[in-house]
């Protein structure tokens, strides 16, 4: 429809203001398709046209009951899911390891927040997904709670046992949110796990960018059920969309997932096919790790690459990649890199990583006496030496104030080293994956510090931190708000 109506002679006496005329450096089908709400063509608010079929036929190809296209990204869907979920001042049970967007629907709904903590991989520096048996005990010892929310599969590709949880907190007559974000493809082809819509998931959220083939900022959200109001659930999306939706994000989610209806079969079965012949080279690595099973399952696509055993840090393999390689990774850890592959990659992309993974793997795999005579070697166990200390796991927080309160609380700068005791102003985080070390609110740990300055160490940005000269700072809580530490003074 959109391709059709920009070889038309209708003159444009609406927005956007480009009038479906080439201006500046654009793509000349960008600006021919980008239209708004003009008649013929539905409004995502309250479709009734070709915007409520697609839907309809997204639910349908999901097993959901109903869905929505997103095109303020997952972060709406999660918002929305949220809200809709609780009402101000609710209780929410969620992952630590959730996305931001989560901390976010919590401090605009003022949520009370309790934790599953995932168990720790300590070789990658990672998070498992959590469990079914961490869902129920906390359940059985948290009163009050509302709602729960879990990430399946996690930034890495862990992925969750769904159906368990589902049971769980249905068991208690809970909603469960599942930020599936990563998961766009779950449930298309042996192989892969199943959507956790077909699992009974009450709020799905899909981002269709992350593992099809649609645009960046392109989601979805579905629900299940009668445990979510869906008038509630509309509304939060009608406040946290754009109410002047771009019709090239919603051709893309279109786009993305006809591809999958007409050759889906076809492209994740040539994704298989490369994704294991790469494993199974890559299994010959040394010293390098591969992360591919282990307890809980690793989702197709996430390549999550070790380093602890070979003389490089994360920071360094993946500078090496980019550098002598032309490979650009997803993500950098403490002791990981991370690299994605989808539908979208060809044939020499999966050559040329596994050919440079293999390649380094045997440069770098030496003994100590070839490593030691090797040129600039001292400078290389010099900066992997700073990477001694590991964060240990997720950070468990010390009682505080809401995160909402803090957040609107009065704040001042601390230096990082004299922060231990003293209540965070912001969040502190690496992202990706965005996993806090710290909430607005919580008590700063000697451990909380000592995983940030890790971090710091090895050359990772920590978002909440600001480096001034040779001195790290971040913002905390006003000493004489009610019940705050004044750590300095003592």
């Amino acid at each position: 429809m959109l391709a059709r109506y920009g070889e038309q002679d209708v003159y444009p006496c609406h927005m956007p203001g480009h009038k479906r005329r080439l201006h500046g450096h654009l793509p000349e089908l960008f600006v021919k398709t980008d239209l708004t709400e003009i008649e013929g063509f539905d409004d995502l608010h309250y479709p009734q046209g070709i915007l409520r079929e697609l839907q309809q036929q997204a639910a349908l190809l999901y097993g959901a009951e109903e869905s929505y296209y997103l095109v303020n990204g997952s972060t709406c869907g999660i918002l929305s899911a949220v809200s809709a979920a609780l009402p101000p001042g609710g209780h929410l049970l969620v992952a630590r390891n959730c996305h931001k967007s989560v901390y976010h629907g919590a401090y605009l709904r003022n949520l009370a927040l309790s934790y599953l903590y995932p168990e720790y991989l300590a070789e990658y520096d990672i998070y498992e997904a959590v469990t079914p048996g961490q869902v129920r005990r906390a359940l059985e010892e948290t009163p009050g709670i509302g709602a729960v929310l879990i990430v399946s599969p996690t930034y890495e590709g862990r992925i969750a046992e769904v159906s368990a949880i589902v049971r769980e907190v249905h068991r208690k007559g809970l909603p469960l949110i599942v930020d599936e974000a990563h998961g766009a493809h779950l449930g298309f082809f042996p192989g892969f796990a199943p959507s956790s819509c077909r699992l009974g998931a009450d709020l799905v959220v899909h981002s269709v960018h992350k593992t099809l083939s649609g645009m960046t900022q392109t989601a979805l959200l579905h629900v299940n059920g009668d445990r979510i109001d869906r008038t509630r659930l509309r509304r939060f999306l009608r406040i946290y969309q754009s109410s002047s939706p771009s019709y090239v994000l919603l051709a893309g989610i279109d786009n993305a997932l006809r591809l999958v209806r007409e050759e889906g079969e076809a492209l994740f079965g040539e994704l298989i096919r490369r994704w294991r012949e790469m494993l199974l080279l890559l299994s010959a690595c040394r010293n390098l790790t591969i992360l591919s099973g282990g307890q809980g399952r690793q989702d197709v696509g996430k390549l999550l690459i070790g380093v602890k055993k070979i003389g490089l840090s994360a920071r360094q393999l993946c500078d090496m990649l980019i550098r002598e390689y032309h490979i650009q990774t997803e993500m950098t850890g403490k002791n990981c890199v991370l690299a994605m592959f989808t539908v979208g990659d060809t044939e020499e992309g999966f050559r040329r990583m596994t050919e440079a993974l293999l390649e380094i793997d045997k440069k770098y795999g030496m003994t100590q006496e070839m490593a030691e005579a090797a040129p600039g070697w001292p400078r290389l166990r010099q900066e992997v030496s700073l990477s001694a200390t590991a964060c240990g796991g997720c950070v468990r927080p010390l009682p505080a104030f809401s995160l909402t309160t803090a957040w609107d609380g009065e704040k001042e700068e601390c230096t990082l080293e004299r922060s231990v005791g003293r209540y965070a102003a912001e969040f502190l985080m690496l992202s990706p994956p965005g996993v806090p070390f710290a909430v607005p609110g919580e008590i700063l740990s000697e451990q909380a510090v000592e995983a940030v300055l890790s971090c710091l160490r090895d050359g990772l940005e920590v978002q909440g931190i600001q480096k001034k000269g040779k001195t790290y700072f971040l913002m905390v809580l006003m000493a004489d708000l009610p019940g705050a530490k004044d750590t300095d003074a003592e």
